[in-house]
């Protein structure tokens, strides 16, 4: 398949491209600084492209099977609330404009629900993480009013983060609006399982129009 990769570059990014790659994927990597790309493969292709230009995005993500998106405006920015929703918005406007009927999008453990209440609005929720965590809560709330794409939102388990260093286990349990929990009570996965999970998804189209989950 051809797949389009953007936020290339960043932590579940990175993970991911190396996953495409693996299955023989073509993948166009878009990135803010190609130079971020030290992956090598006649199967890649790296563009520079800002997601805030959606003529520019478009054209570059023209032709492909699939967008990801694993945008993520900066844990440390300021201004992440309004920068993660500005850049998702521009980037789902780009993949209509392309003709791209798929977009999967790498959200946040947040905006799911344990005992009727989302993890954001709960008291124990991180300071540090709530503006990115509340940013995605309400992109997916916009994401479900889109009519024409065949989008895909996928919020990662609660613990998912550098880490985590089981690496590629190969194995995985899937949710939809709940975490995952083991045995030991607790929701947990490595980027490189996440990043098979998002494979598959990009071959098996298992949740068309919705959220889904995934951890241990």
């Amino acid at each position: 398949m051809k797949t389009t990769l953007i936020g290339a570059s960043g932590f579940v990014g990175t993970a991911i491209l190396n996953e495409l790659l693996s299955r023989g994927h073509e993948v166009t990597a878009i990135v803010r600084d190609a130079s971020k790309i030290s992956v090598e493969s006649k199967l890649l292709t790296v563009k520079a492209v800002d997601v805030l230009n959606t003529v520019a995005l478009a054209s570059a993500i023209s032709g492909t099977d699939a967008v990801i998106s694993a945008y993520n405006a900066g844990w440390t920015n300021p201004n992440l609330y309004d920068d993660f929703l500005a850049g998702s918005e521009a980037i789902q406007k780009a993949v209509k404009e392309s003709g791209v009927a798929r977009l999967i999008v790498i959200g946040g453990a947040g905006s799911l629900y344990i005992n009727g209440q989302q993890l954001v609005d709960g008291p124990e929720f991180p300071a540090d993480y709530k503006a990115g965590a509340t940013a995605a809560r309400d992109y997916l709330n916009l994401l479900k009013e889109e009519q024409d794409l065949n989008w895909t939102f996928f919020s990662p388990a609660i613990e998912m983060h550098p880490g985590i260093t089981a690496g590629r286990t190969g194995q995985y349990r899937l949710g939809t609006e709940s975490p995952v929990f083991n045995e030991e009570g607790r929701s947990i996965l490595s980027v490189e399982d996440l990043a098979m999970v998002i494979a598959d998804e990009v071959e098996s189209n298992k949740h068309p129009k919705q959220r889904f989950t995934a951890a241990y």
